[in-house]
C-alpha cells in the first residue's frame, strides 16, 4: 500500500510539474522548449508572490523582486569597459566608461531598465550584459539608471528620478569630463524603461533650461498608455509568456497607487472617467492601427469609470505616463526613433500606435517588428536562461544606435 501511495504522489508530482512547464507557446517561436521552462519559472514566482501577497508576508511586487536580487552582479570592470556604481543628481546610477582611445569625443546613451516600475535593477546580469555590450561596440558612455521603484514609491517619482539623471547629464560641464559628444546622445529603455525614455524625450522639449538636444530615442517594447486596455494585443497575448494582461494592469495600476480599486477598475477597463473620453482618440486602436492587426477585432470604446479615480491618481491621464498622449505638435520635434515590438507581446500596439502617430508627424522612425519574439525578449542575453532570441533583437537595437548615433 505504501508503494502505491508513493506512485500516486509521483504521478501527481509530474502531472502538476507538466501542467506547469507545459504552455501553449506560440508556433513560431524558436527554442520552444526553453522558452516554456522560462515562462514556467516566472509563472512560479509570480504565483508564490500572490500567497506571500494574500498572506500578508510581503507586497506582491516585493515578492517579485526575488528575480531581480537573484540576477544581480556588482559593478565589474572588464578589459574594455570600467564600471562603477555612483550618483548624478541624488540618483543612484551604473556607469559604463569605454576603455578603448575615443579618437574624438563619444557618443552616450542614457538607459532606463523595465519591471513595470515596481521590480527590477541596473545590476541584474541581463541589463548589466547589455548596457555593457553597448558601451563597448559603440565605444559609448552608457549611464543606466536605478530610479526608485513601487510599490514604495508611486508615479512621478520614477518619471522625476530618470527625468533628473537626463537633464544632470546634459549639462556642458558634465559632457565635457566625460569627453561625451553633446550632439551624439540618446535615450533608451525596456518596457516600463521604454516608457520612461519616450517620457523624457518628450519632456525634455518642454524644458527651456536645457539647451542640449537628444539625438535619438530608442524604445524596446514599450508601455505607452493604460487608457485602453483591451486593445487587439491585450486579447491576443492575455496568457502568452512572462508578461500576462493581468500582471501589465498589476505593473500599471502599481505605478499610480497601491489601491486595488485602481486595478480592478483597469482589469475591466473603466478607469477613465468621461470628462477625460476625449483622450480616447490618442489611443483608438481602430485608426491608429495597421489593418492587419485589427483584423478580427470590432473596437469598442473603454466603457467610462467613476470621477473619483482620476481625481485622486491622476497620473494614468499624465502624458509624462502615457506618453501617447501628446498632441501631435509636439511629437513632430522628437528625435530619430528606433521601436521594438514583438508579436506575442500585450504592449505591441502600444508600440505600433506610437510608430504611427510619430510617421504621421514626420518624425523618421525605424520600426523592428520581431514576429517570433514575445515581451522581455532582451532579457534573455546571459545564462542560464540564455534565448538566440534576445542575442538577435540586442544586436539590432545595439546596430541601429551604432548607425543613428
Amino acid at each position: 500500500a505504501e508503494m502505491g501511495a508513493k506512485l500516486l504522489c509521483l504521478c501527481l508530482a509530474s502531472a502538476l510539474v507538466a501542467y506547469y512547464i507545459y504552455a501553449p507557446i506560440p508556433e513560431d517561436l524558436e527554442e520552444p522548449w526553453k522558452v516554456m521552462l522560462v515562462s514556467a519559472s516566472f509563472r512560479a514566482v509570480g504565483h508564490l508572490a500572490e500567497v506571500a501577497d494574500r498572506l500578508g508576508l510581503m507586497h506582491y511586487m516585493e515578492a517579485l523582486m526575488v528575480i531581480t536580487t537573484a540576477e544581480y552582479v556588482a559593478p565589474t570592470s572588464d578589459e574594455n569597459v570600467t564600471v562603477t556604481d555612483t550618483e548624478f543628481s541624488k540618483v543612484a546610477v551604473r556607469l559604463y566608461l569605454p576603455r578603448r582611445a575615443a579618437g574624438g569625443l563619444r557618443r552616450a546613451v542614457i538607459y532606463f531598465h523595465g519591471g513595470g516600475w515596481c521590480v527590477g535593477d541596473v545590476g541584474m546580469k541581463s541589463y548589466d550584459r547589455l548596457t555593457r555590450w553597448t558601451s563597448n561596440v559603440l565605444n559609448a558612455v552608457v549611464v543606466s539608471v536605478n530610479y526608485r521603484l513601487a510599490p514604495k514609491h508611486h508615479f512621478p517619482v520614477q518619471f522625476e528620478d530618470v527625468y533628473a539623471v537626463t537633464k544632470f547629464f546634459l549639462q556642458s560641464s558634465v559632457l565635457s569630463q566625460y569627453g561625451v559628444d553633446p550632439d551624439r546622445i540618446g535615450v533608451a529603455g525596456d518596457s516600463a524603461g521604454g516608457n520612461l525614455a519616450a517620457a523624457v524625450a518628450q519632456q525634455l522639449l518642454e524644458d527651456s533650461e536645457v539647451k542640449i538636444k537628444l539625438k535619438a530615442q530608442a524604445l524596446l517594447y514599450p508601455a505607452l498608455q493604460p487608457l485602453d486596455l483591451n486593445l487587439p494585443s491585450y486579447r491576443e497575448n492575455e496568457n502568452k509568456p512572462i508578461l500576462s494582461k493581468s500582471l501589465m494592469v498589476r505593473f500599471w495600476s502599481e505605478y499610480f497607487t497601491s489601491d486595488a480599486s485602481l486595478r480592478e477598475a483597469m482589469a475591466s477597463n473603466r478607469h477613465v472617467p468621461v470628462e477625460s473620453s476625449h483622450l480616447f482618440q490618442f489611443v483608438n486602436w481602430s485608426t491608429l492601427l495597421p489593418e492587419e492587426m485589427r483584423k478580427g477585432h470590432v473596437y469598442t470604446s473603454p466603457a467610462c469609470g467613476s470621477p473619483e479615480l482620476a481625481q485622486k491618481y491622476p497620473g494614468f491621464l499624465d502624458a509624462r505616463a502615457a506618453p501617447l498622449l501628446a498632441s501631435d505638435a509636439q511629437l513632430r520635434r522628437l528625435p530619430l526613433t528606433y521601436v521594438l515590438t514583438c508579436e506575442h507581446d500585450v504592449l505591441r500596439d502600444d508600440g505600433v500606435m506610437y510608430v504611427g502617430r510619430l510617421r504621421a508627424a514626420g518624425v523618421p522612425v525605424t520600426h523592428d517588428h520581431a514576429k517570433d519574439a514575445f515581451h522581455g525578449a532582451l532579457m534573455f542575453v546571459s545564462s542560464p536562461a540564455e534565448l538566440a532570441v534576445g542575442h538577435r533583437l540586442m544586436n539590432r537595437y545595439i546596430a541601429w544606435l551604432n548607425e543613428n548615433l
